[in-house]
């Protein structure tokens, strides 16, 4: 119990409220609330349209003693500090803990901090500061408008269509436009087009060199090439004529380092590079944030705040780096200059970048106290933010044109001549990008070329991509449609819901996704309108900045829902969605069991129920056998939705693995071997023991996957 001398200082989470704890010393007391104390009521609307749109706050159910014991320790407390996360859902949650401890609004107790370090705790509670009632009225207004939509839409959901089933306003415009891609995918009509190119020699000295050049033009224009017989006229053409080279330009390329990480441009490197869900993102970076156990150091936050669409970087962190990289890589690799990067244009900028808290704590260094994912995740983090200060890599580029009587070539070719920050770092991309670096070859006017070979490929346009999840953030984010902290919840929303299925990290729409999108865009088509859900995004910022009023809000979009609504229940007939049966009897009754969609992924079902109740797991055999016993392997899915792999024979045989086993033995030691793809997005094969780690490529970089 904290004493008369102590001061109380209240977090959410019990792992920032531990290293918090470790920084300040005994004149201290920190507790976690562990989240919201308050919220809407689950089983009521819980906002009143008819009373000026008055919100119910009730205590969360389960947070009782966690409440009774925070009252506890501020009555004894000399002074209370209300340090939840800096934005608007941490400020909330401030707000309903200074009501619930009977803390007067207008007390300064509120601090904050962008990173939880000793350094940044101890000077927030130097600078208290009174509450925020822009973001907290911001707050009210994002969660009065989503439970309107979602307590209004979904029950007519549940009554015309399927139980279970939901609405949300930003929910709802992802599905469109995980729909909109496929029917884009499904409308598209190829084009067959045809690339030509000659296998090119010139006498250099006592050697020939070669290159390879492009078809640029036929008789001085450009040319598109659309079915054979026009290449095949091509290659004739080019067998008859002769070709010198006609210029020659070579000019050095300046290539810039990508920005420090945003939340949004971390969950899309994260999903690109280490194959990791928007969610399974945000959990594992969460730990980086909140503090690390780290050896000889204690708890430490590693990384700074991690909900921020800013790419701005503080003038200490600026400082730090700049010292650090002639250090560590020399001297050619610090610019003159800091790098400066700009925002999006409708970009918050409440807080910095997502970068690490010290720069001289290398991945490396700390990797001991780090498991594989927090590792992982912390080195992307750190090398991203430092290269994002280092010097630009150049390239020397040359472009030669090779004309003929009739046809004209183009060569062109890149070198790179310093790595600069490719040293440490470079972007990903969502498809595989065929590199043109190589060695220039030594190009002069007025030289002959002789024609070794020529190549003509046919190929068709294709569709556009279906969405990954990191795709899919950038577009939601390029669209202004929610904040750094809904792209992961939504994203996990609408797949749970069973409205998009995810395969081989592409989303898809469902049936059910199809269907309930038809419906949103027929009856409430301002719901699933972006530009209606990225204008309230910044109606919700107005509201933050206090430049507007978060009633009028309501006041304005709920009397027009109100009547949508009316006509919707008037007019939308009920929808019978039957479920896909199965190859598999009931055991029980003998009906073929149907597929339904449960909290965990599908499962199999009797369609007797009631009468018949029996359930089963869907079960995913893969093609390797368990190590431990030979039993066949399962795939199955976590309580935390994540995928792994276990033995048939469980719990007699207790193996599981979370990367895919193989049926491949490791040829050096023996070991099974499991499925991963490394930083270039190859597929390899990698030994399961860590005393060997032998790998194999066994597949190429990820590309367009449109199957």
């Amino acid at each position: 119990m904290a004493t008369a001398k102590q001061k109380l200082i209240i977090v959410e989470s019990p792992a920032k409220a531990k290293t918090i704890g470790r920084y300040l010393g005994k004149g201290y007391k920190v507790e976690a609330s562990q989240g919201h104390v308050c919220d809407l009521p689950k089983s009521q609307l819980g906002v009143d349209p008819d009373h000026d749109f008055d919100l119910k706050y009730i205590t969360i159910r389960g947070r009782g003693d966690i409440l009774s014991r925070i009252r506890k320790e501020a009555k004894n407390a000399s002074q209370i500090y209300f340090a939840t996360d800096p934005d608007r859902e941490g400020e909330a949650i401030s707000w309903h803990l200074y009501h619930v401890l009977g803390v007067d609004e207008t007390k300064a107790c509120r601090i904050e901090f962008n990173e939880v370090t000793k350094k940044a705790v101890q000077a927030a509670i130097k600078h208290p500061r009174q509450l925020d009632m822009g973001r907290i009225d911001a707050q009210q207004a994002r969660r009065a408008l989503d439970r309107l939509v979602g307590y209004k839409i979904s029950p007519l959901l549940w009554a015309k269509v399927k139980k279970g089933l939901s609405a949300g306003r930003v929910q709802s415009v992802a599905t469109r436009m995980v729909v909109d891609r496929e029917n884009e995918i499904n409308a598209f009509i190829p084009e067959e087009y045809w690339d030509i190119s000659a296998k090119c020699s010139i006498r250099s000295g006592k050697k020939d060199q070669l290159f390879t050049a492009r078809l640029a033009s036929v008789d001085g224009s450009k040319v598109q090439v659309h079915n054979e017989e026009q290449a095949s006229g091509i290659r004739k053409l080019i067998e008859q004529d002769s070709f010198i080279i006609s210029d020659v330009k070579t000019k050095e390329k300046k290539r810039m380092p990508a920005p420090p990480f945003t939340t949004s441009s971390l969950q899309q490197e994260a999903g690109r590079k280490l194959s990791f869900t928007t969610s399974r993102t945000m959990q594992v970076v969460q730990q980086l944030y909140e503090g690390i156990d780290l050896e000889g150091e204690g708890t430490q936050g590693l990384v700074t705040y991690i909900r921020t669409d800013s790419v701005r970087i503080s003038d200490d962190a600026l400082d730090a780096v700049r010292a650090f990289i002639p250090v560590k890589y020399g001297a050619e690799y610090l610019p003159a200059e800091k790098n400066e990067y700009k925002g999006r244009k409708n970009a918050q900028d409440a807080h910095e970048a997502i970068r690490p808290t010290d720069v001289t704590r290398t991945p490396e260094s700390i990797k001991a106290s780090l498991n594989r994912e927090q590792f992982m995740l912390y080195r992307l983090i750190y090398n991203r933010f430092v290269a994002s200060q280092m010097a630009p890599a150049t390239y020397q580029t040359m472009t030669a044109e090779i004309t003929g009587k009739r046809i004209g070539l183009r060569f062109y070719g890149e070198h790179k001549t310093f790595a600069g920050f490719t040293a440490l770092y470079e972007e990903g991309t969502d498809d595989a990008v065929n590199s043109v670096e190589m060695t220039l070859p030594v190009l002069e006017s007025g030289l002959k070329v002789t024609i070794q070979d020529i190549v003509s490929d046919q190929h068709f346009t294709q569709p556009p991509s279906r969405y990954t999840e990191a795709s899919l953030v950038r577009t939601l984010e390029e669209n202004g449609i929610g904040r750094p902290s809904t792209y992961a919840p939504t994203i996990s929303t609408i797949i749970s819901r069973g409205y998009v299925s995810r395969e081989k990290k592409r989303l898809y729409p469902t049936e059910l996704g199809i269907m309930v999108t038809d419906m949103m865009e027929k009856y409430f088509a301002e719901i699933v309108d972006t530009e209606f859900t990225a204008n309230m995004e910044t109606r919700l910022d107005q509201v933050e900045e206090g430049n507007a009023d978060w009633k009028q809000i309501l006041r304005e979009f709920y009397p027009d829902f109100q009547k949508t609504l009316a006509v919707a229940e008037k007019e939308i007939e009920k929808i019978e969605v039957k479920d896909e049966v199965s190859d598999v009897p009931c055991d029980q009754c003998g009906a073929m069991m149907v597929y339904k969609m449960g909290r965990f992924g599908k499962f199999l079902a009797c369609p007797n129920f009631p009468d018949c109740r029996n359930t089963k797991p869907l079960l995913t055999y893969i093609d390797a056998s368990c190590p431990k016993c030979g039993k066949r392997l399962l795939e199955k899915v976590s309580r935390k939705s994540r995928k792994f792999y276990g033995c048939e024979g469980y719990p007699e045989c207790d193996f599981v693995s979370w990367d895919k086993p193989v049926s491949e033995k490791c040829p050096q030691c023996g070991s099974y071997m499991v499925e991963k793809r490394n930083n270039r997005g190859e597929l390899i094969h990698l030994c399961s023991n860590e005393n060997c780690r032998f790998k194999t490529v066994v597949g190429e970089a990820e590309g367009d996957l449109n199957e």
